[in-house]
């Protein structure tokens, strides 16, 4: 917009990326409205850097000159967005958003790759191969699937607040180039919400939906990599960047006044000995110009997150804030898999306890077999080939007992450490003349999506694999498997079929 001063000189300034010039006379108000405009005049240079020998004051008409200016004065103050992706002097900068990106990013990478050793464990490829020892390695692995999982849910959303601006930045479209990138960026945002909200219920077993949660949530993983792949490589350079410049420092971009997104400080305090406006009394004579504040004044208020302004909040506070809010959410849930936090999991949706000390996904109710478990006709049948051997739970007790000391670990994230006792797996094998190098299955009385597993001949083999028939020195409750049940090291606890009715060399 034109401004003009008293004078026919000519001289300008920059406000809004826009020269104010002196084209005509107009005459300056006086009295109150005059020292009003001064002190107005005084603010809107402090904030936007205005640098003139005299007051501008706006011409007469040319209300479309005015409406424009106005929203250079409000784009200049933080009041509108331009593009947010040029500024690196906000608390939004690229420098914090790529470090809470990496900080996600590894969360993610983790909880993936343990996501599908858990799903290969249950769901094997023919090329797939998982140790038998150390017997404690899937407990760490579904635990740790689980806690990074949920430690990825604060960071994700810090890393939405800092980066949401964007997401609604125009173009919407734009070159082919941008396209892509928008189009990874939502369907990267919506994979991870999906994948960490329904990771989430899985661990509180709370189903929601219709959809089967094992295969649609190990199909979404892939859709999460490729969406995450295509983002770090357009935005690379961005991240390269960021990664090579100190969090708190300034490149020197633009400078603007303060948005919503950078630390909320008040402007600095007038000064009535340097920022004086002089009352002309009626005279036609200017009020004095207030004086440009002091450079690190200034410098506090466009950016106090790289000034240190006391009360301010920094780039390096939201990135320990996030830290902080991902090992509070860790605390909250690690208990079920850490036996020595579970007394300030607080979010645990299991403790570790439960009957005979093991807490209980499924009961024997709600499987169907409480009087076939508990039926006096019951059997146990074993078979390799064409031989076969059927057993009664004495002759079972009958048979060589031997203890093993194994976590059981459930894919919810849960898992506790129990001595079992009962008739090793190999043992029974034997029994009926089996080959140790072949895989075994198991056949249980109830009958559903987990009523057979089959054991892996490297885990057949393990002196730790056994049919159970006691926990901590009882006789198996009826909700914990009885009469007989199988217990091997490094198997999801869904793996570890209860009710057993059958095993089968295959």
């Amino acid at each position: 917009m034109p401004w003009v001063s008293d004078t026919d000189d000519t001289d300008s300034a920059d406000v809004g990326g826009r020269a104010l010039d002196d084209r005509a006379a107009t005459p300056r108000p006086t009295g109150h409205a005059g020292r009003r405009l001064a002190a107005s005049t005084a603010l809107v240079r402090r904030i936007m850097g205005v640098t003139t020998s005299e007051v501008p004051v706006p011409r007469r008409g040319a209300v479309r000159e005015r409406i424009r200016e106005m929203f250079a004065v409000l784009y200049a103050i933080g009041f509108t967005s331009g593009d947010p992706a040029d500024d690196d002097t906000s608390l939004r900068s690229p420098r914090i958003t790529a470090r809470v990106g990496a900080l996600l990013g590894l969360c993610v990478a983790i909880c993936l790759a343990t996501g599908m050793i858990s799903h290969w464990i249950q769901h094997p490829p023919s090329w797939f191969w998982f140790p038998s020892d150390p017997p404690w390695l899937y407990r760490f692995s579904q635990g740790l699937h689980v806690i990074t999982g949920t430690a990825a849910i604060p960071l994700l959303l810090v890393k939405l607040q800092l980066v949401y601006p964007r997401l609604f930045a125009r173009p919407v479209i734009g070159s082919p180039l941008r396209a892509v990138e928008r189009l990874s960026i939502a369907v990267l945002v919506s994979s991870m919400i999906f994948q960490l909200f329904t990771g989430l219920m899985n661990t509180a077993q709370f189903y929601p939906w219709r959809f089967f949660f094992t295969t649609t949530h190990y199909a979404m993983s892939f859709v999460v990599v490729a969406a995450l792949m295509v983002h770090i490589a357009v935005k690379l350079p961005i991240i390269q960047a960021a990664f090579r410049s100190p969090l708190e420092s300034d490149r020197g971009h633009r400078q603007r006044a303060p948005r919503s997104d950078c630390a909320m400080t008040t402007p600095p305090p007038i000064d009535p000995e340097r920022d004086a406006v002089v009352d002309d009394h009626g005279t036609d004579d200017p009020p004095a110009v207030p004086r440009d504040p002091p450079p690190s004044v200034y410098a506090r208020f466009v950016d106090p997150s790289t000034q240190g302004a006391p009360g301010a909040v920094t780039r390096r506070a939201i990135l320990r804030g996030a830290v902080a809010a991902a090992g509070l959410a860790v605390l909250a849930f690690a208990g079920q898999t850490v036996p020595f936090l579970k007394w300030i999991s607080f979010l645990a949706p299991r403790s570790g306890d439960g009957p005979q000390g093991v807490p209980i996904n499924r009961t024997a109710a709600a499987a169907g077999v409480t009087m076939a478990a508990q039926s006096r006709e019951y059997t146990f049948t074993v078979t390799a080939g064409g031989r076969m051997k059927v057993l009664t739970l004495d002759q079972l007790r009958e048979m060589p007992q031997h203890d093993s000391d194994l976590p059981i670990a459930c894919v919810e994230g849960w898992s506790a450490q129990a001595t079992w006792r009962g008739v090793r797996v190999r043992d029974l094998v034997e029994l009926v003349g089996g080959d140790l190098d072949r895989d075994v299955r198991f056949v249980s009385l109830e009958r559903g999506l987990y009523a057979v597993s089959v054991l892996p001949a490297n885990f057949v083999r393990n002196p730790s694999s056994l049919v159970a028939l006691e926990l901590h020195g009882e006789t198996l409750t009826v909700d914990h498997g009885y009469p007989c049940r199988l217990i091997t090291p490094n198997r999801p606890g869904v793996l570890q079929t209860k009710w057993l009715a059958r095993m089968e060399v295959l």
